[in-house]
């Protein structure tokens, strides 16, 4: 059902529905991401307080999403864990990722790239 729910966010620019996800952290070092040079699935620089991975089945890649209680950011990246309802906020520091853990919150599809 949660599957069919985020479908629905493709179908439109904006939707008031929030579908429930899980939010971790990670950083550009090669223990996050395999490699650490900073660059996103969709070619940018991943940048703090910006950039977010996910599932682009779920949340197309350019899309904004607004999470709740953390903020609106630009889906960018993509990660070998993020599947499904998973979100994973970009941060500069290791330590910084780590300490935010895991997360669950409720995400909002703003609107997503043309």
């Amino acid at each position: 059902m949660e599957k069919e729910a985020a479908f629905a966010w493709k179908q439109q620019d904006f939707t008031e529905e929030a579908m429930t996800v899980i939010v971790t952290a990670y950083c550009p070092c090669s223990k996050c991401c395999g490699k650490s040079d900073g660059i996103t699935k969709s070619g940018t620089l991943a940048k703090e307080q910006q950039t977010i991975a996910v599932d682009p089945d779920v949340i197309p890649l350019g899309s904004v999403v607004y999470l709740e209680g953390l903020g609106t950011f630009i889906a960018e990246d993509t990660g070998g864990a993020i599947k499904g309802n998973r979100i994973d906020i970009f941060m500069e520091d290791h330590n910084q990722a780590l300490q935010f853990g895991i997360q669950k919150t409720r995400a909002y599809l703003i609107n997503k790239k043309i």
